[in-house]
């Protein structure tokens, strides 16, 4: 009897409970909606890889979007310049890689005399958002529909199609197509270029090869941010722009930018096999590593000649001032050894009439320094070499070297009396040319070489004591073993940065940003790491809101 209670109230207990299940059955639908929800947000990553076409001249990819932007905004600068703190949570998880396909030059009249050279990628950002496709089409029509309004800083229209299985957008300006995106199964491919995403979608679809098939691989841990890759033929095209670029802010002589391009040109193509490169979250910052790959004769030149001393000097940071644009060490065994060396791996890099013409003005290629003869100059100093920048142009520059021959360092100077006796300032004696625009000044033991206000500084601040080894950067950059060590500041980078993520609390505050790079050479090429607050991201970012 006992028994047969138990089990009636077992049975009463268990009518109340699918009572209450039926009562509840939205809940539990919404509950298993819930589950299968985040179950798709947790999805395994995606090689993205695989849909990248294998031709692609640049690679670069975030495993995860959203806390790759929030390492942004975990900066000083950041914290400073933004009214709050932007909410990323719908961006995490989301993988986005972006290729470039190409690029597009462009010559825009804006005088009768004067045009501009416009340089544009044709690229593709492919994003695996780990979500429903309606999710995903939600999100692509209102967030990236206002991003294309934002970057083209117009009223646009869009087009919707169905296409292939998915979804085809199209932003235009007065009816002439922009922008572009495509949506199947949670993946978005975006881009300014139609013919880029229809070869992403064939290789999605297995009828062409992906970039996986490179064989291109990438190093990661829990601190990458970012990781990307430059093919050869990628720094092919991309040094086209650089020999342009550098042409037109080199000089405004139209065969002097001819022979700068072509050479510059020439040199990157036929000397740079491939660039790997990887973002990481680091205590002092971002850290932004380039492998460069060089072809072998070229490594293995340049390794063997441009090697550091051992020992670290710190006299010549007394004579430069606190703040200056930029800073650079150069530690040598054998400053004139790699001078040579330089130049002979860019004269074998570039065809016979500009390598004769190279070597024969190459005396001439430090002049803004107010330095005749190159070879001269560098035979007659120690390993220890820095150059400073007083503004952003580089038009107030000096360099300042320990001096092992006075009277070789006259002689590879411009045009400067040394014949007559110098004027003494600060315990310096001090020469100028005629035009009073450069000036040589000798202190103790060490040459100040350049823009004559930017020397006066220096010797200034080697009175004042007020000088570089009381920068807080001064221990990392005298200790660093690199060839080549930069100090350098960025102004209103900072702020465009923060106005595309977030809000401003003013528009008129402006933040000083610095960034520390090393460079150092090994036998398959060049390895560069720079530290800074928002990294080679920040620059990207940056270039959105120009």
């Amino acid at each position: 009897m006992l028994l047969q209670k138990f089990k009636r109230k077992d049975a009463k207990t268990q009518r109340r409970e699918e009572d209450l299940l039926k009562n509840f059955a939205p809940l539990r639908l919404c509950a298993f909606a819930l589950i299968l929800f985040f179950t798709s947000c947790s999805s395994p990553p995606t090689d993205l890889r695989l849909l990248a076409p294998a031709e692609s001249l640049v690679y670069l990819e975030t495993n995860d979007l959203g806390k790759t932007l929030e390492n942004l905004t975990e900066s000083k600068p950041f914290q400073q310049l933004a009214k709050r703190k932007p909410d990323f949570s719908a961006l995490k998880n989301i993988q986005v890689a972006v290729v470039v396909t190409g690029f597009e030059a462009s010559e825009n009249q804006v005088t009768a005399e004067n045009s501009v050279l416009n340089f544009k990628p044709r690229f593709v950002a492919i994003a695996d958002t780990h979500a429903w496709n309606w999710q995903t089409l939600s999100f692509t029509e209102s967030k990236i529909g206002q991003f294309a309004a934002d970057i083209l800083n117009s009223e646009v229209s869009l087009k919707k199609t169905d296409k292939s299985g998915g979804t085809f957008f199209i932003w235009s300006v007065e009816n002439t197509p922009k922008l572009f995106a495509f949506v199947l199964d949670g993946k978005i491919f975006f881009g300014n270029d139609e013919t880029s995403i229809e070869k992403c979608l064939a290789v999605s679809r297995g009828e062409s090869d992906s970039f996986a098939k490179t064989g291109k691989t990438f190093e990661r841990n829990a601190e990458t941010l970012a990781f990307g890759y430059v093919s050869s033929e990628g720094i092919a095209q991309i040094s086209n722009v650089a020999g342009v670029s550098a042409a037109i802010e080199t000089t405004e002589n139209e065969e002097g930018r001819g022979f700068i391009a072509g050479v510059l040109s020439q040199i990157l193509k036929n000397s740079v096999k491939e660039i790997f490169w990887m973002a990481t979250k680091t205590e002092q910052g971002i850290e932004d590593k380039f492998s460069v790959a060089l072809k072998s004769e070229a490594a293995s030149i340049l390794s063997q000649t441009l090697v550091t001393t051992q020992n670290t000097q710190t006299v010549s940071a007394e004579f430069v001032p606190t703040d200056v644009f930029s800073l650079t060490r150069y530690n040598l065994q054998n400053p004139l050894i790699s001078w040579r060396s330089l130049l002979l791996v860019a004269s074998k890099n570039t065809d016979e009439l500009n390598a004769r013409v190279l070597i024969q003005n190459s005396n001439s290629l430090l002049q803004s320094y107010g330095i005749a003869d190159a070879e001269t100059f560098l035979s007659a100093v120690d390993s220890e070499l820095l150059t400073v920048n007083f503004d952003a142009e580089g038009e107030k520059s000096v360099v300042i070297v320990g001096v092992k021959d006075a009277e070789k360092l006259k002689k590879s100077i411009v045009k400067m009396n040394f014949k007559m006796p110098p004027q003494q300032f600060l315990n310096a004696g001090i020469w100028g040319t005629e035009d009073k625009l450069t000036m040589a000044a000798f202190s103790e033991n060490r040459l100040i070489l350049g823009n004559a206000d930017s020397v006066l500084n220096c010797l200034q601040a080697k009175q004042d004591g007020q000088n570089f080894t009381k920068n807080q950067s001064f221990k990392s950059f005298t200790e660093s073993k690199a060839v080549a060590v930069t100090l350098g500041s960025e102004t209103n980078s900072a702020e465009k940065i923060v106005d595309f993520l977030a809000d401003l609390k003013d528009e008129n505050t402006r933040i000083t940003t610095y960034f520390l790079t090393e460079t150092r050479y090994n036998d398959k090429g060049f390895e560069r790491k720079t530290i800074s607050e928002f990294g080679l991201i920040g620059d990207i970012i940056e270039r959105f809101n120009e």
